[in-house]
């Protein structure tokens, strides 16, 4: 990944008034990945939105990070259920054609 792809945690954290313990504290939780290069820690530009959402949850909603770990899991396995129902109801489509 290059780092065009990617922003500078101490750019986000500056922009967004934010401690950069926090962004840590959120990889120890596996929330979020920091990417090093050359000694300077990145986020890449495709968890952006999810570590703004994560901020969101903190700020407007007073949402520890115990809680949103939660709501993250939670989120994952409906994302994934959706898929499920997906695939399976193209499946479903696929052998109801069929039978016609």
């Amino acid at each position: 990944m290059q780092t065009e792809d990617m922003i500078v945690i101490d750019e986000f954290c500056a922009s967004h008034q934010l401690e950069i313990s926090f962004i840590h504290t959120l990889k120890e939780y596996g929330l979020i990945e920091i990417i090093i290069v050359d000694q300077i820690q990145y986020i890449p530009n495709s968890a952006l939105s999810r570590l703004e959402q994560i901020l969101r949850l903190n700020r407007e909603l007073d949402i520890n990070l115990e809680g949103i770990d939660a709501i993250s899991n939670l989120l994952k396995r409906i994302e994934n259920m959706q898929n499920e129902i997906t695939a399976l109801r193209n499946r479903l489509s696929f052998y109801e054609g069929e039978n016609k």
